[in-house]
């Protein structure tokens, strides 16, 4: 089988799309590359939430896909809107990375002894993100969040020089870089991977979806081998839960669901609103039915406000 797999041309999305295509491959596919720009990648000035509509690295290749012109689309999950067009469908979500965030510091803003944040009082630190930087403002009201866009390269290159005194990423990304032979942190920085339970991660974080034209049965059928049930089912029950809340990718909103025991989820969750932080935890075996009871427990904290 011939698969046109499309793709951002950052080094992340590059490194994330090889893994894809070289496990397709070793299932006896051909696979091409094919090199599509989005609205975040034009844009790398104004924060996600005045570049456009939730997806902004996402429009550009469903665009691709409903045209024909490319058969596969590989989307970081957590940048997939709750709702795409229905001729979509995502045929597979791999095993899934390490899901929180890693905090980076420079040696001497960093603090072992500040708890879930370990920073120096008063620490400037770089983030993109609505739902870190709500996160930040709640968990230590004495930091304070600026805002950072660019890649990796951009981000550390300007952590490293001194513009900040940490900033937050995904460690999922982080470390397919370095393991693609890409970016990697200076050597003098702290780094700490944060509590995913306390610092919520976005809902499908670390992972990856796998997204074709549902029409298209043979290669939906084909890409569907790399499935992993256990990130589907965790991320069924943090999107579901997105979907209840209609946060867009920039809403100060978090997830993430892990094993318990039995084989139920345990789901965690943080929504701000004017403000105020609301968290949830629920656990419970069917992914929908877990969501709603995550959802119900936001909202009795304070988040229909």
């Amino acid at each position: 089988m011939r698969l046109r797999l499309g793709t951002r041309a950052s080094a992340l999305a590059l490194a994330q799309s090889r893994t894809v295509a070289r496990a397709l491959e070793a299932r006896g596919a051909a696979v091409e590359l094919v090199h599509v720009a989005t609205q975040g990648d034009l844009d790398q000035a104004r924060p996600f939430a005045e570049v456009g509509e939730p997806g902004v690295f996402v429009r550009a290749l469903e665009r691709a896909l409903l045209d024909g012109r490319i058969d596969l689309a590989v989307h970081s999950y957590k940048d997939l809107p709750s709702r795409s067009p229905a001729e979509l469908c995502v045929a597979a979500a791999p095993e899934r990375a390490v899901p929180c965030d890693r905090l980076l510091a420079r040696a001497a803003s960093f603090d072992g002894a500040a708890g879930g944040v370990p920073l120096s009082q008063g620490a400037r630190v770089g983030t993109a993100s609505a739902r870190r930087d709500a996160l930040l403002r709640a968990l230590r009201p004495d930091l304070a969040p600026q805002h950072l866009r660019g890649n990796v390269d951009t981000r550390l290159a300007r952590l490293e020089r001194g513009d900040f005194d940490a900033i937050v990423l995904a460690t999922a990304g982080l470390d397919r870089l370095a393991a693609s032979g890409g970016a990697r942190p200076s050597p003098a920085l702290r780094a700490i991977d944060l509590d995913p339970a306390r610092f919520v991660p976005a809902p499908a974080q670390g992972a990856l979806a796998l997204q074709v034209r549902a029409a298209d049965r043979a290669s939906a059928a084909f890409v569907s081998a790399l499935d992993h049930a256990p990130t589907r089912r965790a991320v069924e029950a943090e999107r579901r839960l997105l979907e209840l809340v209609e946060a867009g990718c920039q809403a100060p909103f978090g997830a993430y669901a892990r094993p318990a025991a039995d084989g139920a989820l345990e789901l965690f969750a943080v929504l701000e609103r004017d403000g105020r932080l609301a968290r949830a935890r629920a656990a419970g075996h069917e992914p929908g039915s877990l969501a709603e009871r995550a959802f119900e427990d936001l909202l009795s904290d304070g988040a229909s406000a």
